[in-house]
């Protein structure tokens, strides 16, 4: 019929969606995918970064793998991890649901709050080296004892600046997933509880976290696969110091890289690191369970 009155026939949208995905792909495939097989494929040779490629074999696998300082790092790594998730969360869903009342005063405070994300890591690191300096700090300058320690000097303390200053910085991130969570939540279920008199805390255990479940999920994902690539701000803060206390598998693969020149190695760690990455995503995908639009019936 379209053909008689002069009227190209419809596509159907399944015929256009590929076109419309292509240049995502195409970036994809450009960006992550080759040189993800780059670097896969590097790991198998020997190259100090200037001269030639040399297979080797699983020679850069075995020296990696045979290597004691591996599991130091992978425990380090493993610990930033689970001890800045476990700091991050709480306070981000608090500071999240706090931020998504109506009052104005909130929303200038989302913005304040943001301001530490914008800001590089290597410039946070270095004023925060300075500030915790024991002879030229604030420590030193405000004269109080408790802040003149050696906090970047003693394993334990250095540990847990990492964490503070990694927390520091990215929890307004993941306050903000949180602010759009609890907007998301209907109002009526707030409402209803309200009329069983319920109080606000009440409210928040019995329908605002219930609700959060698949942000969660998705804070969760994010901070625990950004972890993993925590590098810039833990070589400047710490340089995997005191000894390796902080010296996290990205701060390895960069030392045996661009330090020892040892591309191969390094290339492996890089490998370690993305089926990290991959295992633990999936990992907490499969906790989320298949069905994310459940969440709407959480707390009811």
């Amino acid at each position: 019929m379209s053909t008689l009155t002069g009227h190209s026939p419809r596509r159907e949208p399944w015929t256009v969606l590929p076109w419309l995905a292509t240049p995502a792909l195409v970036v994809f495939v450009g960006f992550a995918v080759i040189p993800l097989v780059g670097v896969f494929a590097l790991s198998f040779t020997t190259w100090d970064g200037i001269g030639a490629i040399h297979p080797s074999g699983l020679a850069s696998w075995r020296s990696v793998l045979t290597n004691p300082g591996l599991p130091h790092a992978l425990w380090v790594t493993f610990l930033v991890m689970v001890v800045s998730w476990a700091f991050q969360t709480p306070l981000s869903i608090l500071l999240g649901t706090f931020l998504a009342g109506r009052q104005r005063y909130r929303a200038l405070l989302g913005v304040v709050y943001f301001i530490p994300l914008m800001l590089s890591s290597a410039a946070i690191a270095i004023a925060y080296k300075a500030l915790l300096d024991p002879n030229f700090g604030l420590g030193a300058g405000l004269k109080i004892h408790v802040l003149s320690q050696d906090w970047l000097g003693r394993p334990g303390l250095a540990f847990g600046v990492v964490i503070f200053v990694v927390s520091w910085q990215f929890i307004p991130f993941h306050s903000l997933i949180y602010q759009g969570g609890v907007q998301q939540i209907p109002k009526s279920l707030y409402e209803a509880a309200q009329l069983d008199g319920a109080g606000r805390i009440r409210q928040f255990f019995s329908i605002t976290l219930p609700q959060l479940k698949y942000t969660i999920i998705t804070s969760s994902t994010l901070m625990v696969v950004g972890s993993l690539t925590f590098f810039d701000l833990i070589f400047v803060l710490t340089e995997g110091g005191p000894g390796d206390a902080t010296r996290v598998l990205a701060l390895d693969m960069y030392k045996r890289g661009f330090q020892a020149n040892l591309m191969g190695p390094a290339s492996a760690i890089a490998v370690i690191l993305v089926l990290v990455g991959l295992a633990l995503a999936l990992l907490l995908r499969r906790l989320g369970g298949r069905d994310a639009g459940a969440s709407q019936l959480e707390g009811v």
